[in-house]
């Protein structure tokens, strides 16, 4: 019978705190939204920070390929100018990864999480949980409000 009544609506952790309008559920939305857009960029931003350091693991390789071919002066060149390069000016891809997640990545989610605390009682999501609520079919399976109790 609990768990029946619970498929009714969204939990409490997702159910609009008395007093928030729609205009802030929105607002709200539109943050989270946009969070995560940056959680997105910080993915591609490890990806390049993964792909980076094959590619010089790979290289290595590569140098040892034309040693072996016999060309020495040319392994040599490409060794010594790029094995272990900086991708910018002082810094390697942990260097950016490290700078973007104590800056403006810390900052982004530091500012949703407080307005979020201070609008909306903390509640993630308002916005999609009332999406969810419109858009399914109760009472209905694959359409339920929650997951179902353990």
């Amino acid at each position: 019978m609990e768990h029946e009544a619970r498929q009714q609506g969204p939990d409490a952790e997702h159910t609009r705190p008395e007093g928030v309008d729609d205009a802030t559920v929105a607002a709200l939305g539109k943050l989270s939204e946009v969070l995560e857009v940056v959680e997105q960029a910080r993915g591609f931003l490890y990806g390049f920070h993964r792909l980076t350091g094959k590619a010089d693991l790979a290289l290595g390789e590569a140098v040892d390929a034309l040693r072996e071919a016999g060309h020495t002066e040319r392994a040599d060149e490409i060794e010594r100018d790029l094995i272990g390069r900086n991708v910018l000016e002082g810094r390697w891809t942990f260097q950016l990864v490290e700078e973007f997640d104590d800056g403006y990545y810390d900052a982004f989610k530091a500012a949703e999480k407080s307005a979020r605390d201070e609008l909306a009682g903390g509640r993630r999501h308002l916005f999609e949980a009332e999406m969810k609520e419109d858009r399914r079919t109760p009472g209905r399976r694959h359409h339920e409000a929650v997951p179902p109790a353990p």
